[in-house]
């Protein structure tokens, strides 16, 4: 594939890279340490229009290609910060792209041009206590009363979940099984909703995840998302878009690793000689960049034909499982080389190798992944 990247997309990646270099990569450690980052990033990042790249421009957003949302995405990562990184890609690439294709004038004014003029946080309410990948299976449920809904449950592992100002919330509206299932847009004010915990996890510290508890929320009927009971094909579509932010995070998560290994590999001195001296860290640095290149090739054929308004699901699908599973592997050698100092998180790899294990569970497992490629492939 010949270069996608056009003057006016590298311009952009210069502008993202100099205000994640100034207002973000300082604050990394910090930000992990508090378990939360401010909110005025998300006004910051609005007014540059990171959150709008390609959403409908009568409402704040740009109408640009997905490649812009590529360079976004690569450079995200130079803050060193994942938690945060996820925190804005729920914003833009993840609760908003299906408000932005199927909501009505009404929803797009409410809940999208504020969203993308980071004036209010968005989540996406999807998963729940006993339920992850498996959708059709979802239990949090919207009784319709009269003009209203009334909703009960719980959801699970929901980013920005202890600040959002509403949800882009999966509620089951009908019968079992994915044919009752519907999206809804969801204000957070609303009377019965609350915060049950923030989760303490492993990595991606500066993102707070949370469990949410709706008793008896009422909310109108005009905040239905498409049709009810289509809901489970509108989040298997959102999925897509997840799930390709996630490949091109890993991608250029595992750039930023590299980068580090050689540049510290030249420095450090062992046995007479800096660590790229050896043979053995040489030839295994090249086997990761070789197969990084791989990944990326992949990760951008999915781009490509995702921006085509293709549908890939099984290049999307390949490029996560791909990508993700060799990040493990490169962050675990990449930390190896570091040595002791790998194993301190005031190293960025140190944050890295506990971060980057999102990849493999976060927005569908690379079980999920082998499960859809293996259907598509008829068995």
């Amino acid at each position: 594939m010949l270069n996608p990247f056009t003057e006016e997309h590298e311009a952009f990646r210069k502008t993202v890279r100099t205000f994640v270099e100034k207002e973000m990569t300082p604050h990394a450690l910090e930000w992990d340490r508090a378990g939360i980052f401010p909110r005025e990033i998300f006004k910051k990042c609005g007014e540059l229009g990171f959150f709008g790249i390609n959403h409908d421009p009568r409402y704040g957003g740009s109408g640009l290609d997905y490649w812009y949302v590529t360079a976004f995405c690569e450079e995200l990562t130079r803050s060193r910060n994942a938690g945060v990184n996820m925190a804005l890609m729920v914003q833009g690439q993840m609760a908003t792209p299906i408000i932005n294709e199927i909501g009505t004038d009404e929803q797009k004014r409410e809940f999208l041009a504020p969203a993308l003029a980071g004036e209010k946080i968005a989540a996406l309410g999807i998963s729940e206590p006993g339920v992850g990948s498996d959708v059709a299976n979802l239990q949090t449920t919207a009784r319709r009363d009269g003009d209203d809904y009334v909703i009960n449950g719980s959801k699970m592992w929901i980013t920005n979940g202890t600040r959002a100002d509403f949800i882009t919330l999966g509620v089951r509206t009908g019968g079992p099984g994915h044919e009752g299932v519907t999206l809804v847009t969801f204000p957070t004010d609303v009377k019965g909703f609350s915060v049950s915990k923030k989760l303490d996890k492993v990595g991606n510290l500066s993102s707070d995840t949370a469990i949410l508890y709706f008793e008896d929320c009422r909310i109108p009927r005009r905040y239905v998302l498409g049709e009810e009971n289509q809901g489970f094909y509108h989040i298997m579509t959102n999925f897509q878009g997840e799930r390709l932010v996630g490949a091109l995070s890993a991608v250029s998560g595992m750039d930023r690793m590299i980068e580090d290994a050689l540049a510290y590999g030249k420095e450090r001195q062992a046995f007479g000689k800096p660590l790229l001296g050896f043979q053995v860290w040489r030839h295994k640095l090249v086997e990761h960049m070789a197969a990084l290149e791989a990944a990326r090739r992949l990760t951008y054929h999915a781009v490509a034909l995702f921006d085509a308004k293709e549908n890939p699901v099984r290049e999307i699908s390949m490029a996560k499982l791909f990508a993700g599973d060799l990040a493990q592997k490169v962050a675990y050698d990449v930390q190896q080389f570091f040595g002791g100092m790998g194993y301190i998180e005031e190293t960025h790899i140190a944050r890295a190798w506990r971060d980057i294990r999102l990849i493999t569970i976060g927005g569908g497992t690379s079980e999920v992944m082998k499960e859809i490629l293996s259907k598509m492939s008829g068995f």
